[in-house]
C-alpha cells in the first residue's frame, strides 16, 4: 500500500459523490430493455435503431449508451456507419430479464423504492427509524406493511429477492453439510427461490416455506411450479402464530431486520419449536468484528436503516444472539460472496 501522499483524494471524493450517478445510469438501461434489446437483436444495433425501437430520444439514448460503454455493460464498435452497440457477456448473464440468472427485478426494486428511501437518509440517521412515511406518505411502524403496501410492490420485492438468490444461495446453502437435515423450515422464504436452491442441493430434504398469507398465495401462483413437491407452504407471521416443529430453520436476510430483542423474541420461538439435535442457518451479510468492512455491508446496514428496524451485525453478535435464546456449538462461515452463513445447533 502507498502513503497516503500517493492518495488522489480530491479524485476519489468526486468518485464517491458521483457514485449514484453509476447506479442510476444502469437502472435505467434495465428500465428501458437496452439489454434485453441487444440480446434479442443478435447483432449490434446503432444508437438510431435502439431508439426508435425503444422509443426514446436519439440524443438521450446515445449518451446513455456511451456510459454504459465505460460501465462495460456495453461494447461499442466503430464503423463506416457510425457506432454499433452490443452486450458485454456481464449484461448477458445478469442485466437481462431471460437469464437464469437475471438481476434485473432487483434493480427495479432499488431503482423505484429502496432510491426513494435512500432520498431521506439525512431524516434517517437523525430519527434513526425507517422513511417509508416521507418517502411514500405510509406509516413506517410496520416495514413491511409499508413493503407490501400493494400486490406490485409485493411483486418486485419478491422477484428481487428471488433473483439475489439465484446467485448467492448455493453459497450460503453448502457453507455447511445440512444433508443431516431432512425436513427444514424456511421462515420468511418469500417467493421461494432459496427453498429451490435447497431441494436442489439436498434432494433428500423437504422444505417448507413460512411467510404471510399474501406472500404465500403469490409464492405458489408464481414462483414455486406445483410440481415441485418437495416445497410446501405455511401461512402465518412468526412473530404473532405458532412456528412448527422441523429440524432444520432458515432465516435468510431476516435477523437484519429487526432490533435485538425482536431478534431474541423470534430466535427463543425457534428453539422451542426445533427438534432436538436440529439446528436454525441464519444467512446475513457479516460485519467485521471492528466493522471496518465489508464496504457492501456497511451500505446494507444503512438501507436498514432507511427501510427496516434493523441492521447488519458481526459474526460475536450474531453468536451472542444464538447464545442468548438457547443454540449452542455455533459455527461461522464466511463464503466470500455477498452473504455469509452462520449454523446454531440444540
Amino acid at each position: 500500500m502507498g502513503s497516503t501522499e500517493d492518495l488522489d483524494y480530491p479524485q476519489i471524493i468526486l468518485q464517491y459523490s458521483s457514485g449514484f450517478l453509476v447506479s442510476k445510469v444502469m437502472f435505467t438501461a434495465c428500465e428501458l430493455g437496452v439489454f434485453d434489446l441487444l440480446l434479442e437483436a443478435r447483432e449490434p444495433l446503432s444508437s438510431d435503431a435502439i431508439a426508435a425501437c425503444l422509443g426514446t430520444s436519439t440524443m438521450g439514448m446515445e449518451r446513455l449508451l456511451d456510459a454504459c460503454v465505460g460501465l462495460k455493460l456495453l461494447a461499442v464498435e466503430l464503423t463506416q456507419e457510425g457506432a454499433l452497440y452490443r452486450n458485454t457477456e456481464i449484461s448477458n448473464i445478469y442485466l437481462t430479464k431471460s437469464s437464469p440468472k437475471s438481476q434485473y427485478h432487483i434493480m427495479m426494486y432499488y431503482s423505484n423504492t429502496v432510491y426513494l428511501c435512500w432520498h431521506y437518509l439525512a431524516d434517517a440517521v437523525r430519527e434513526g427509524r425507517n422513511q417509508y412515511e416521507r418517502a411514500f406518505g405510509i406509516s413506517s411502524k410496520d416495514p413491511f406493511g409499508a413493503m407490501y403496501r400493494s400486490e406490485e410492490e409485493m411483486l418486485k420485492f419478491m422477484a428481487g429477492q428471488n433473483s439475489v438468490w439465484s446467485i448467492c444461495g448455493r453459497d450460503v446453502l453448502a457453507a455447511f453439510d445440512l444433508s443431516v437435515f431432512t425436513q427444514i423450515y424456511d421462515l420468511g422464504g418469500g417467493g421461494g427461490s432459496l427453498a429451490q436452491e435447497c431441494v436442489s442441493l439436498y434432494p433428500n430434504s423437504t422444505v417448507t416455506i413460512y411467510d404471510l398469507p399474501k406472500v404465500v398465495q403469490v409464492a405458489k401462483e408464481r414462483f414455486v411450479p406445483p410440481e415441485e413437491h418437495r416445497i410446501t407452504f405455511h401461512e402465518g407471521g412468526f412473530f404473532n402464530d405458532s412456528i412448527p416443529e422441523a429440524e432444520l430453520y432458515i432465516l435468510s436476510k431476516i435477523l437484519h431486520d429487526w432490533d435485538d430483542n425482536k431478534c431474541r423474541q423470534l430466535l427463543a420461538k425457534v428453539h422451542k419449536a426445533c427438534k432436538p439435535g436440529g439446528g436454525v442457518l441464519l444467512v446475513e451479510s457479516l460485519l467485521n468484528e471492528d466493522k471496518s468492512g465489508p464496504l457492501e455491508t456497511q451500505l446494507y446496514s444503512m438501507n436498514m436503516l432507511v427501510q427496516t428496524e434493523g441492521k447488519e451485525r458481526t459474526a460475536a453478535e450474531y453468536i451472542r444472539l444464538l447464545e442468548a435464546t438457547g443454540f449452542g456449538e455455533v459455527q461461522v462461515k464466511r463464503t466470500g460472496k455477498l452473504y455469509d452463513a452462520v449454523l446454531g445447533r440444540k
